[in-house]
C-alpha cells in the first residue's frame, strides 16, 4: 500500500456539509482545534511510497478511532451512524454529504495494526495539546499527577476445566474436518455432555462425579491429540497448520487448578492472564493489568488521562511506576514534580523515590501536599468513566497488541468526551453572559437575573476563559466569526469594568 492521499473535493451534485450542519456544534469546533497535519505526518509513517493503492486518508482513520471511542460504539454500529451522521463526516474531513461508506470497515481493523500503540499516543497528545489551547488544563496541572492500576478484561467466558476442555475437543475436530485429517473417533457428542454433567454436579456439590467427569474429558481429549499427531506426522503444511492448536490443547489437558505460573484461560486469548484485586463482587478478573494517570488538582475542563498503558505479566505495582512515570513526561514534554500513589506501590523502582507520595505517608508531609493527599482519590471514578463509557471494560481487539491499542484509545476518547463538554460549556457561558448584559426594562427582573447568574459557579467568567473562547470561534466560517466578535467586545469591556470595580 502507498502513502495515503486525501484529494477529496466538493461534489457539485451534492450538498456541501458546511451548508447544512451547525457549525458551532462542539464537533465542528473540536475538529478545527485539532491539528491534523500532525496526526497525518504520525499515521502516514507507517506506509511506504511506492506502487499500490493508496490507502484511507489519516483524517478519516483518526477521526474514526476517536468517533468510536469516544461515543462507545463498535466498528459495525460506527459505519452505519457515519452515514446517517453529516457531523461525524464533517469531523472526518468529508466535504460534501456521502450517501455510501468511502471504506470497508475491515479497513479499520488493518489500520489498527498497522498504526500499534506507538502511533496512537499521538491521539492523546492532541487531545492534551487541544485542552492547553482551549484553558481546559494548564501546564501546572501536568507537573502533578496520581497513577493507579486497574484491570482491562477481555472479551472471554468464565475459565473452568470442563468448558476449556470441551472447547479444546471441538477446535481439533473442526480443525481436522477443515483439513480432511480422518481421526478414530471425534467424542463430540460424549464431551459435551460430560461438560454439561460437571457443571451440574458441581452446583449439587457432587465433587467426586464432577471429578469424574473431568477424568473423562481430559482422557477423550488426549486421545484427540495423540490420533491428530500420528496422522500428520511428516507433513510440515499439516504440522505448521495444527502446531498452535496441538500445543495450546496439550496445555489445557495438564494444567492444573492449584500449579503455579502461566495458564490458559481462552483458547482464542491465551495472553489471558488471572488478575485478582481483592474486590468482593469480583475476586479475579481475566484480561491485563493498565496503568492511568491523571492530574491530582482539577483542571478547568475535568480530569484528563495524561498517560494509559497495558502492562502484560501481571507485574507488581511498584516496578511499573518508573517505566510509566518516563513515558509520561516523553509524552507531556512536562517534567514531573509529585506523583500520588496508593499503598500497593510500597517498594517502589522511581529514581526520584522522594517525589512518590504514598497514602498514608506521615513523614515530610505538609499542609500542601496533605491537601493533594487526599485529592488522591478522583482517579477511580476516571477509570470508572473509561472502562464504562469508552471501551475499556471488555476488550475485543485480538492479542496483547489489541490490549495496547484499545487502552490508548481508550483513554484518547475519554479525553476528547471531556473537550467536547467543555467546548459545548464555554459556549453556554458565552451566551448567558451575552444575555446578562442586554438591559431589561424591569429593574426587579434584572436584578434577579443578575443573581442567578454570578450565584451560578460555572457562569464565573475569567480572562483566561475569554482569551481561549475567543481562539476557539475567530477560525470558524460563516456568520459565527461576526457573531463572536460583537459577543467578545461586549464582554471583554464588562469584564474590564468588573475588574476596575
Amino acid at each position: 500500500m502507498s502513502k495515503p492521499r486525501d484529494d477529496r473535493q466538493k461534489d457539485l451534485l451534492l450538498p456541501a456539509l458546511d451548508q447544512i450542519i451547525d457549525m458551532g456544534h462542539p464537533l465542528v469546533r473540536l475538529a478545527a482545534l485539532i491539528d491534523w497535519n500532525i496526526l497525518n505526518e504520525r499515521f502516514s509513517s507507517v506506509c511506504q511510497a511506492g506502487s499500490g493503492q493508496p490507502g484511507l486518508p489519516t483524517r478519516l482513520v483518526a477521526g474514526l478511532f476517536i468517533l468510536k471511542h469516544m461515543h462507545n460504539l463498535s466498528d459495525e454500529v460506527l459505519c452505519a451512524r457515519w452515514i446517517e451522521n453529516p457531523y461525524y463526516q464533517y469531523f472526518c474531513g468529508e466535504l460534501s454529504f456521502c450517501h455510501r461508506l468511502p471504506f470497508d470497515r475491515s479497513s479499520m481493523t488493518r489500520w489498527r495494526q498497522r498504526l500499534g500503540e506507538e502511533q496512537l499516543v499521538a491521539l492523546i497528545q492532541e487531545s492534551l495539546s487541544v485542552a492547553h489551547k482551549t484553558g481546559a488544563i494548564g501546564p501546572k496541572d501536568l507537573e502533578r499527577v496520581v497513577v493507579d492500576t486497574t484491570v482491562q478484561p477481555k472479551a472471554v467466558a468464565h475459565p473452568t476445566d470442563a468448558r476449556l476442555l470441551h472447547r479444546a475437543i471441538t477446535k481439533l475436530v473442526g480443525l481436522a474436518k477443515r483439513n480432511r485429517v480422518p481421526i478414530r473417533q471425534s467424542y463430540l457428542r460424549l464431551a459435551k455432555r460430560a461438560a454439561i454433567m460437571t457443571g451440574r454436579y458441581t452446583h449439587a456439590h457432587q465433587f467426586k462425579r464432577a471429578r469424574r467427569q473431568l477424568k473423562f474429558l481430559r482422557t477423550r481429549l488426549g486421545r484427540i491429540i495423540r490420533d491428530i499427531r500420528r496422522k500428520i506426522d511428516g507433513d510440515t503444511v499439516l504440522e505448521a497448520r495444527f502446531g498452535p492448536l496441538l500445543g495450546l490443547a496439550q496445555q489445557v489437558r495438564s494444567q492444573d487448578q492449584h500449579q503455579r505460573g502461566p495458564k490458559v484461560y481462552a483458547l482464542h486469548a491465551p495472553e489471558v492472564e488471572c488478575i485478582g484485586k481483592g474486590k468482593p463482587r469480583a475476586p479475579y478478573e481475566f484480561g491485563c493489568k493498565v496503568s492511568i494517570a491523571t492530574p491530582v488538582t482539577s483542571p478547568k475542563g475535568g480530569q484528563f488521562v495524561l498517560h494509559a498503558k497495558a502492562l502484560h505479566g501481571n507485574p507488581f505495582d511498584g516496578h511499573t511506576l518508573g517505566p510509566v512515570i518516563a513515558d509520561m513526561e516523553k509524552l507531556t514534554g512536562v517534567e514531573t514534580r509529585r506523583i500520588h500513589v496508593d499503598k500497593g506501590y510500597r517498594g517502589h523502582n522511581h529514581p526520584h523515590r522522594f517525589r512518590v507520595w504514598i497514602s498514608g505517608q506521615v513523614r515530610r508531609v505538609t499542609a500542601s501536599i496533605r491537601r493533594e493527599m487526599k485529592r488522591r482519590a478522583p482517579v477511580e471514578p476516571v477509570i470508572g468513566h473509561v472502562k464504562a463509557e469508552h471501551r475499556m471494560d471488555r476488550n475485543y481487539l485480538k492479542g496483547r497488541l489489541g490490549d495496547r491499542i484499545n487502552t490508548v484509545l481508550a483513554a484518547a476518547g475519554y479525553n476528547f468526551g471531556l473537550l467536547l463538554r467543555w467546548l459545548a460549556e464555554l459556549l453556554r457561558v458565552i451566551i448567558r453572559a451575552f444575555f446578562e448584559t442586554v438591559p431589561a426594562r424591569n429593574t426587579a427582573w434584572a436584578g434577579r437575573r443578575r443573581q442567578s447568574f454570578t450565584n451560578d459557579s460555572r457562569g464565573q467568567i475569567t480572562a483566561a476563559m475569554l482569551a481561549s473562547a475567543r481562539m476557539n470561534w475567530t477560525g470558524l466560517a460563516g456568520p459565527a466569526p461576526l457573531l463572536s466578535s460583537l459577543l467578545y467586545n461586549r464582554l471583554e469591556r464588562k469584564h474590564a469594568l468588573r475588574v476596575e470595580s
